[in-house]
């Protein structure tokens, strides 16, 4: 896993290769999640739940709200209330 600041993305790596990432837009004291994807390849393995959470740690850790526009980030806060006083 790692925070590609460049392109205003997370990563998560299968052998050394992006396999999924999550694009983020930092504004006015929020991060927008607006798109995560998954490579084809790689569907199926589990790989978005990690990346999700690893995004939202992340704006926590920097004192960020969350502003979840993507559907599998809004999802995977519904299902995981701990990260719902994020959103804002």
């Amino acid at each position: 896993m790692r925070t590609n600041e460049a392109e205003h993305q997370y990563e998560i790596l299968v052998g050394g290769e992006v396999a999924g990432l999550a694009t983020y837009t930092d504004r006015d004291g929020a991060r927008e999640l607006p798109h995560t994807v998954v490579d084809p390849k790689y569907r199926g393995q589990g790989l978005s739940k990690p990346l999700i959470q690893h995004a939202l740690d992340d704006a926590q850790a920097n004192g960020l709200r969350v502003i979840p526009t993507c559907p599998a980030v809004e999802r995977f806060i519904e299902q995981h209330p701990e990260y719902k006083g994020l959103v804002g």
